[in-house]
C-alpha cells in the first residue's frame, strides 16, 4: 500500500563528423541537419549541439499503455546496448560540463524526447525518462493510474507543492506533475510498476548551484533603473530567457537549496560590477543600504498567486527577468547580492505571511535578532508602506512571531 501526498506551502510574503567519437566528448560544434545521420543524432541543449555516436534504437509508433504488461514491453524494447551507450554518453557530459541533477534531468527530459517523442507518445516518453534516469544511477519509479502515468524520483530533500509517497523509508517526489495539473489521488487507483533496474539506486538532489555556460548570443539586454537618496541609476543587465525554461516546472524546495541559486555568467558580469562600482566609495551599511533599495524599488510588486496563480520561488535571474515579484523572490537576490559583494553572514527570518533578510554588521542597527551568539540586523528588500531603514521592521510585523529559516555563515578557512 502506497501513500501518496501532496504538500501545499502557505504562501509567503559546428558539427565535423568523425567516425568515433570519444565518450569523454559527447559536445560537438553545430550540427546541420544534412549531417545528423542515422549513426549520429542528437538535439540542442541550452546553445550546445548534444550527439550521440550511436544508432538510435527505433520505437513502436503505438502508443505505450499504462498497464505493467505493456510498460514492460516498452522497456524490454528499449533495454539496448545501444540506449545504454546514450546513457553513458549522457553521463559523460554531466561530468564535463558538472551539471548538477536538475539541469542533468532537463538534459534526459531532452534525450527521451528525441527517443520517442512526447507529443507522439506520451507514456513511452515517460517510460525513456524513467529508464534513462535508471541507468543513470538515480532511484526513479513509475507510477500507473487510471489515466496517467506518474515518474518519480528518490529524493532525501525538502520539496514541496507536488506529491510524493514513501517506500521503506525513502521519499519519492513526482517529477511530472505538471503534465496533468491536478490529479484526485483519493479516487486514482494508483499501482507502482514493478521493474527492477538495478542501476537505481542514487537519490536525487534538486539543489542548483550553476547554471549552464549559455552562448553569449542568447543573451538579451534589459534596461534597469531606481532611485537611491534623489539620484536615479540606470544600466542595462544581460539576461537569458533560457533561464526560465530551467525553472519552469522547478518546485518550491527549502530556504537553503533557494537562497544558493546563483545568476548565470553573462548576467554576474553585467551587475555585480555594476553594482560594486557604485557602493565602492561607501562604507560597508552604506553599501549594503544601496543594494537593500536597489531590490526593493527597481522591480514592482506583485503576490504569487495574482502572478502565477500558485506560490513561485524566483531564482535571482528570474527576478531580474520578471516585471514583478515579491518578497521571497527579492530576499533570494538580496541575499544574494550581499554575498558575493561583502560576504556577511546572514539569515532568513520568516513571518507569517512575509520574509526577510537580516545582515550581521560589526555594529548593529535597530533592534537586532540574537541568532547562534550572532547579532543580526533587518535589511528588507521588499517594499513597505513605511521607508525602513537597515535594522527596522514595518510596524504590521513588529509583535508578530518569526522563525530563522536559513542561516549564512561565510567559510574563513
Amino acid at each position: 500500500m502506497f501513500t501518496f501526498v501532496i504538500i501545499a506551502q502557505i504562501k509567503l510574503k559546428n558539427l565535423v563528423y568523425i567516425s568515433i567519437l570519444l565518450i569523454s566528448s559527447l559536445l560537438l560544434p553545430k550540427a546541420t541537419k544534412a549531417q545528423l545521420k542515422e549513426n549520429v543524432f542528437g538535439f540542442e541543449f541550452y546553445g550546445d549541439s548534444v550527439l550521440f555516436n550511436t544508432n538510435r534504437v527505433k520505437v513502436s509508433n503505438k502508443t505505450v499503455g499504462i498497464d505493467h504488461e505493456s510498460i514492460s514491453e516498452f522497456y524490454n524494447q528499449i533495454n539496448t546496448p545501444e540506449n545504454i551507450q546514450i546513457v553513458t554518453q549522457l553521463l559523460a557530459y554531466k561530468t564535463n560540463k558538472n551539471l548538477n541533477d536538475w539541469i542533468y534531468y532537463q538534459l534526459v527530459r531532452k534525450a527521451a524526447n528525441s527517443l520517442c517523442a512526447k507529443t507522439n507518445n506520451y507514456n513511452g516518453y515517460s517510460v525513456f525518462k524513467w529508464y534513462l534516469l535508471n541507468k543513470s544511477g538515480y532511484d526513479a519509479k513509475l507510477v500507473t493510474g487510471n489515466k496517467s502515468l506518474l515518474l518519480y524520483v528518490k529524493s532525501d530533500e525538502n520539496v514541496y507543492d507536488i506529491p510524493f509517497f514513501m517506500q521503506k523509508g525513502n521519499q519519492y517526489v513526482c517529477l511530472n506533475y505538471h503534465d496533468f495539473g491536478k490529479i484526485n489521488f483519493e479516487k486514482e487507483h494508483l499501482k507502482l510498476v514493478n521493474i527492477n533496474i538495478a542501476e537505481g539506486v542514487n537519490s536525487f538532489s534538486y539543489k542548483v548551484t550553476q547554471l549552464p555556460n549559455f552562448a553569449p548570443n542568447t543573451y538579451s539586454e534589459k534596461q534597469i533603473s531606481f532611485e537611491y537618496k534623489q539620484k536615479t541609476y540606470q544600466f542595462n543587465v544581460k539576461l537569458n530567457n533560457q533561464v526560465q525554461q530551467i525553472f519552469k516546472n522547478y518546485p518550491v524546495v527549502d530556504f537553503e537549496s533557494y537562497f544558493n541559486i546563483p545568476l548565470s555568467n553573462e548576467t554576474y558580469s553585467s551587475l555585480i560590477p555594476f553594482l560594486s562600482e557604485n557602493i565602492k566609495t561607501l562604507n560597508q551599511k552604506e553599501g549594503i543600504d544601496y543594494l537593500m533599495n536597489f531590490t526593493r524599488y527597481a522591480f514592482l510588486y506583485e503576490n504569487d498567486q495574482t502572478n502565477f496563480g500558485k506560490e513561485k520561488r524566483l531564482s535571482p535571474e528570474q527576478t531580474l527577468l520578471f516585471e514583478h515579484s515579491d518578497c521571497d523572490d527579492r530576499a533570494a537576490l538580496f541575499f544574494y547580492l550581499v554575498k558575493e559583494i561583502y560576504n556577511l553572514p546572514m539569515i532568513a527570518v520568516l513571518y507569517p505571511t512575509h520574509i526577510t533578510i537580516a545582515v550581521q554588521f560589526d555594529k548593529p542597527e535597530g533592534n537586532p535578532i540574537v541568532h547562534n551568539g550572532r547579532n543580526y540586523s533587518i535589511c528588507d528588500p521588499t517594499p513597505q508602506s513605511e521607508n525602513l531603514l537597515i535594522g527596522q521592521i514595518s510596524s504590521e510585523f513588529s509583535k508578530t512571531p518569526f522563525q530563522v529559516v536559513y542561516e549564512y555563515i561565510p567559510n574563513t578557512k
